[in-house]
């Protein structure tokens, strides 16, 4: 057994089912030993593309995505969804190919550092220089990756150890740490900030979903009758439709969900990150006191000073807390829910064309199960879903806000098509993030791995075009022309529609789950509403209960 065959047996030890990547002339040896392993390859059409898919992998199962590449440019094509999955906090390990060690000490052919390039967006990264460790720095990436906070991880193989004799050495167990049980004194202190408290509010974060509380953040909001917000990256983690959620916060702008931080004394941070909200938009005046309860210890941050903080398993800590607190809140914020509901609503019957995204949101709701699930690409569409997408289940709304990269949504997609073969797929991408992995629904058509790609289409950044226009009130470059989206859908034998009134989009997208393949639907979008919506905030007045 030579050190790649050891290796491919450390990824099958380690749980490994899939890999995302590209083959290359340093990965050889690797790519051999996969050929007799249970491990399917998925082959990519860009490392970009696998490393997308490797990071949504880990963001659905808790397990980490795996993506290869080989060296040189083929490694640093995985940046972009390696750094993506560090900072939305994906389990992810990313594996390189390397030249032989006899080179890597001087200037040659396609060498770099990668394991110094990797370092700063990863939270491990080494190479395998010899075939005694492969056991050690295998164990090490996947335990390092799937703990909390998780995140990514790299392996840089040179091809020359690669071939090595690797002598009896054989897989370490897996294991994996158990969260800690919470500082009972920490939960006494917490419990009596929450007593005195006069109108408390949960921020509940991606990091309820990871350590799986979200039934024991609900049935802690229930008991104690306190109103929930989510971060983009959290929703479903309460279903809308429950009298306690107001839905989700996140836009830099004071939203109507902002009102009930205002009225607030006392913020109930659980699996809360600040990659997912700057503290300072929501906690200017850091007059409220914050209890956090999390996983891992908060970050530093002057806006986010804790009363309390409280480490360890997040639902255990609820359930004790829970007990503790010795007063039900009454303040339960139904006058501003019903605002909530009603914005969200108000586009229902909208025939306007091109089509509002409050109305392509809604009509997107109303096609889709509870249980399906839809991948937000990045731009002026993702903080039209974030805000309107009505999500009632955990990890059926997938935002990337941490690194919140563009690009995202057709190769998460794919991912999440693969580890949830029974559900519908929507990929929600703006035609620009749609152009920059588009090459992968070669991807999914070989592999049959049926999605639907609905794009909001007005030929420009629409996001940035927003911006500009909040800050200079003029737009500078931001406009491009686009292909004929049908004709590109049918270039690679999948399907394509493109919407022409309102009243299309919905059975447009049902008629795309009957064609059980891959779909694109071009849908037009009316981006006025952007700077309405700008407006309208800077505006508003909050509901009174």
């Amino acid at each position: 057994m030579n050190v790649a065959e050891l290796f491919v047996k450390c990824l099958e030890n380690e749980g490994v089912t899939t890999i995302f990547g590209i083959p290359g002339e340093e990965n050889l040896d690797v790519m051999d030993a996969l050929l007799d392993s249970k491990i399917r390859f998925i082959t990519t059409r860009h490392e970009q593309g696998a490393a997308f898919m490797a990071d949504v992998y880990g963001r659905l199962t808790g397990k980490a995505g795996v993506c290869l590449a080989t060296l040189g440019p083929g490694a640093t094509n995985l940046i972009t969804g390696v750094a993506d999955a560090q900072l939305d906090r994906a389990p992810l390990v990313a594996i390189a190919g390397q030249a032989g060690t006899t080179r890597l000490h001087k200037e040659s052919h396609q060498v770099l550092n990668l394991v110094n390039m990797f370092t700063p967006i990863t939270k491990y990264s080494a190479q395998i220089l010899e075939p005694t460790i492969v056991a050690e720095i295998t164990r090490k990436a996947f335990k390092v990756a799937q703990t909390e906070k998780p995140g990514a991880t790299f392996i840089d193989l040179p091809e020359n150890i690669a071939a090595m004799d690797a002598g009896d050495k054989v897989p370490l167990k897996a294991q994996a740490p158990t969260l800690p049980t919470p500082s009972i004194e920490k939960i006494y202190q917490a419990a009596d900030i929450i007593t005195k408290a006069k109108a408390p509010l949960i921020l509940a974060g991606n990091g309820v979903i990871r350590t799986h509380a979200s039934d024991a953040l609900v049935a802690f909001a229930e008991k104690l009758n306190i109103p929930v917000a989510n971060t983009f990256m959290a929703k479903g983690i309460i279903p809308f439709k429950h009298p306690l959620s107001l839905g989700t916060v996140g836009l830099q702008a004071h939203d109507l969900v902002g009102c009930a931080f205002d009225k607030t004394d006392v913020i109930i941070c659980v699996g809360f990150d600040m990659v997912e909200y700057h503290p300072y938009l929501w906690h200017a005046d850091t007059s409220k006191k914050i209890i956090h309860i999390d996983a891992s210890p908060a970050e530093v941050d002057e806006y986010y000073i804790l009363a309390c903080g409280i480490v360890g398993n997040v639902s255990e800590t609820l359930n004790i807390l829970a007990q503790q607190v010795s007063k039900v809140n009454t303040e339960t914020q139904q006058a501003l829910r019903q605002r909530i509901t009603q914005e969200i609503e108000a586009h229902a019957n909208d025939t306007s064309f091109p089509i509002k995204p409050q109305k392509i949101v809604w009509d997107l709701r109303q096609a889709l199960k509870d249980e399906d699930i839809c991948i937000s690409d990045v731009g002026a569409h993702k903080m039209w879903m974030a805000r309107m997408y009505q999500a009632n289940l955990p990890n059926t709304c997938i935002i990337s806000n941490g690194f919140a990269s563009m690009g995202i949504a057709i190769p998460g997609a794919i991912s999440a098509k693969l580890v949830h073969p029974d559900r519908t797929i929507v990929a929600v991408t703006g035609d620009a993030g749609f152009l920059m992995n588009c090459q992968e629904i070669e991807t999914a058509m070989r592999i049959n791995t049926p999605i639907i790609i609905v794009i909001w289409n007005d030929s420009e950044y629409g996001l940035i075009k927003w911006k500009q226009l909040m800050h200079f009130g003029r737009e500078s470059h931001i406009d491009f022309k686009n292909p004929d989206f049908v004709q590109f859908a049918q270039s690679f034998g999948a399907k394509g529609y493109r919407v022409n009134s309102a009243a299309e989009l919905v059975p447009t997208i049902q008629q795309a789950i009957r064609d059980n393949t891959v779909v694109i639907i071009d849908v037009p979008v009316d981006y006025s509403e952007n700077m309405k919506l700008t407006e309208q905030l800077q505006n508003l007045e909050c509901p009174i209960a």
